[in-house]
């Protein structure tokens, strides 16, 4: 399900109140690719929903420079959604997930392997309100900047 950004703080409440294990991860998964996949699936796995927070078109101009995303973030959304590991997605604008994170104050905080724990943004939070940090290994050699650049 698509979530409105506005509605993100009442969706934490929500998912806490049924006391299932909420599980959150966030990125910009403009060219989904077989590495997403996997690592979405094993994300899910760590809890009973997992929760997508996702780069707005806005901010992906802002990391990535004028020429990304190549898709929508409606599109990106739907993607997303379209995959049975993913409950909820919720577009964000701002510079870091932080304060979505704190909004949704999720069980587990899902990143890549290619970050250390202290490098990951929310993570100083989850860990202090009883949550865990899961770093995910990559699948090797698969990247939207390298798909991007094969089609380019």
């Amino acid at each position: 399900m698509l979530v409105a950004r506005r509605d993100a703080e009442a969706l934490g409440r929500r998912l806490r109140r049924r006391k299932q294990k909420i599980v959150f991860t966030n990125g910009v998964f403009d060219v989904l690719h077989r590495g997403h996949v996997s690592y979405l699936a094993k994300a899910r796995s760590y809890g009973d929903l997992l929760v997508v927070g996702l780069n707005s078109d806005r901010s992906v101009r802002r990391l990535k420079g004028p020429e990304r995303p190549l898709q929508s973030q409606r599109d990106r959304a739907e993607i997303l959604l379209a995959l049975k590991a993913v409950d909820y997605v919720v577009i964000f604008g701002e510079q870091t997930p932080a304060r979505l994170i704190a909004q949704i104050n999720p069980d587990v905080l899902v990143k890549g392997a290619d970050y250390r724990i202290d490098q990951i943004v929310g993570a100083e939070f989850v860990q202090a309100h009883g949550g865990v940090v899961r770093r995910v290994r990559l699948t090797p050699g698969r990247s939207s900047s390298k798909l991007i650049a094969k089609l380019g």
